[in-house]
């Protein structure tokens, strides 16, 4: 492959080793993730992306789409990297509660245009995320309990297939592809726009609220108490935290669809708890969804693992209190169920998710040895854990090191990879996790 050869074949800006900002555009959102990649491209439209898609195609290469590099695996040796992140557009049609975004959507801006008017999407935790990768992994959001998976709403992709042809998929047009889209990742077609249905928000109550360290296990007993009832319009999530030359801090994040005098009575548990160092809770819109967290939101150096629990008895709660969190800086556990463990007619392959809970462990990688003392202190974790650690893993919280695999059952796999070979017989497109390795 040759600058001339790329260059005049595709439409947007293309990037070959050796060019001005190659490194820094191949780079994914975690900056520890190593993502060798032979180019990479950045489509102005819809006709830049199968231009792309149709040169690897008849040259033999790989296309590796991210719209901004969150969840990237590091499995893109010698790939096109396909950076969708200028495919912009948000359409919000509120009388049919459906709205379209192109590819480089983020949450934020997508919450923006639909909070005002009393509709959400159904967004995780973080604004920067994009709407397109998070929905094709299944897509975990604080509105799940009530919703189900992001992916479960989806009415329409628009994608280039792995031939290089535009095409409009949906469960009636293609319902197979229609499926494996749902929540099986990327490893299908290029989507370049996401058309999903919109939920009433006419009202939500959340935030963070924050306690010393000698108040953990209270805070865990309170937690355990309010999720054993909790409806499934609140989702209620523990935190564990150790920073860097910090003391030790315990923290709980709420987020309630519903009002204020209604969630507060639900959580009232919480307010028993001495201590509190802040309590940020009070109704929010929709667009500020983020806040609740308040996640960075610049690429950084980490290391993350999650793992499904299926239970927090006493067992768990002594792992989860009482082993020493230096160097994973935060240890916490979302609370599941509600509709993502039910079963879902026409549903995607991301659930349905029977475990109740989530376990997602955070720290740095600034370095090499840190990384590994991280990943070690993970591992101890899981290890401990045991038989509560139930294997599964949702796709969307999939990281390095982990397999497609992990996120399916057997039967679903199979059906993946048999959609796999059938549409993309020569592995044009490669997901962060591909279904066939």
């Amino acid at each position: 492959m040759t600058n001339t050869d790329l260059r005049a074949a595709v439409r947007g800006r293309v990037l070959l080793p050796g060019d001005d900002g190659f490194e820094e555009a191949a780079k994914p959102w975690n900056r520890s993730v190593r993502q060798p990649v032979a180019a990479v491209v950045e489509p102005a439209d819809v006709d830049g992306v199968a231009d792309t898609v149709r040169y690897a195609a008849r040259t033999g290469l790989t296309v590796a789409a991210q719209p901004s590099g969150h969840g990237a695996s590091g499995d893109t040796d010698g790939v096109i990297l396909l950076r969708t992140g200028r495919l912009g557009g948000v359409d919000v049609r509120p009388e049919e509660r459906v709205a379209r975004v192109g590819a480089g959507v983020r949450w934020g801006e997508a919450l923006a245009a639909t909070g005002p008017l009393g509709l959400t999407g159904l967004a995780g935790s973080s604004p920067v995320v994009s709407v397109t990768g998070y929905t094709l992994g299944g897509g975990l959001s604080w509105f799940g309990r009530r919703y189900g998976f992001a992916a479960d709403s989806v009415r329409a992709f628009e994608v280039v297939r792995p031939d290089g042809e535009p095409a409009t998929v949906t469960a009636d047009s293609d319902p197979d592809l229609f499926w494996a889209l749902r929540g099986g990742g990327g490893d299908f077609a290029v989507v370049t726009a996401i058309e999903f249905g919109l939920h009433p928000a006419p009202a939500l109550y959340g935030g963070r609220m924050m306690w010393p360290g000698h108040r953990t296990r209270e805070v865990f007993e309170a937690f355990r108490e309010i999720t054993a009832e909790a409806p499934d319009e609140l989702s209620v999530w523990f935190n564990r935290f150790q920073f860097p030359q910090g003391p030790p801090m315990v923290a709980v994040d709420v987020a309630f669809l519903g009002e204020e005098g209604e969630g507060r009575a639900l959580l009232a548990r919480l307010d028993k708890i001495d201590d509190v160092l802040a309590d940020k809770r009070g109704p929010l819109p929709v667009a500020s969804l983020g806040a609740i967290t308040d996640e960075p939101t610049d690429p950084s150096l980490s290391r993350s693992r999650a793992e499904l629990l299926t239970g927090l008895d006493d067992a768990a709660a002594k792992v989860l209190l009482d082993t020493p969190l230096e160097p994973v800086l935060a240890v916490q556990v979302r609370h599941l169920g509600g509709a993502l463990a039910g079963a879902r007619p026409g549903a995607g392959p991301s659930g349905p998710v029977t475990e109740p809970y989530l376990l997602y462990l955070l720290g740095l990688a600034l370095n090499p040895e840190l990384s590994a003392a991280v990943g070690a202190r993970q591992e101890r974790f899981a290890g401990e854990l045991g038989a509560l650690v139930s294997g599964r893993k949702p796709y969307t919280m999939l990281g390095p090191g982990d397999r497609a695999v992990a996120a399916f059952t057997e039967g679903d796999l199979a059906r993946l990879r048999d959609i796999k070979r059938a549409r993309d017989p020569h592995g044009v497109l490669r997901a962060n996790f591909p279904v066939l390795a």
